[in-house]
C-alpha cells in the first residue's frame, strides 16, 4: 500500500469537492449570472438538443359545448 499515492488521490478528491461546493454555493446565492454559461451547462443543453424534442403528449379531446351556451360575445350558439 503506497501511502503517497493515497494522499495524492485524496488531495485530488478534495479539490474536486471544493469546486463542487463552490458551484453549489454560487447556484444557491441566486441571481442570474451574466456572460457565458459554464461548460457543463452548455454540454447538457447541447445533449438535450441532439436528442430531439421530448415525446409529445396525447392531446385531450375537447368537450362539446352545451346547446344554448352563451359565447363571450353574448350570442347564443
Amino acid at each position: 500500500m503506497d501511502i503517497t499515492k493515497i494522499l495524492e488521490e485524496l488531495r485530488q478528491e478534495r479539490e474536486q469537492l471544493e469546486e463542487a461546493i463552490l458551484s453549489l454555493e454560487r447556484l444557491a446565492a441566486g441571481g442570474r449570472r451574466r456572460g457565458r454559461p459554464p461548460a457543463w451547462i452548455a454540454a447538457v443543453r447541447q445533449k438535450a438538443e441532439t436528442e430531439g424534442p421530448a415525446p409529445a403528449r396525447a392531446a385531450k379531446p375537447k368537450k362539446p359545448r352545451r346547446k344554448g351556451a352563451v359565447s363571450e360575445s353574448g350570442e347564443s350558439s
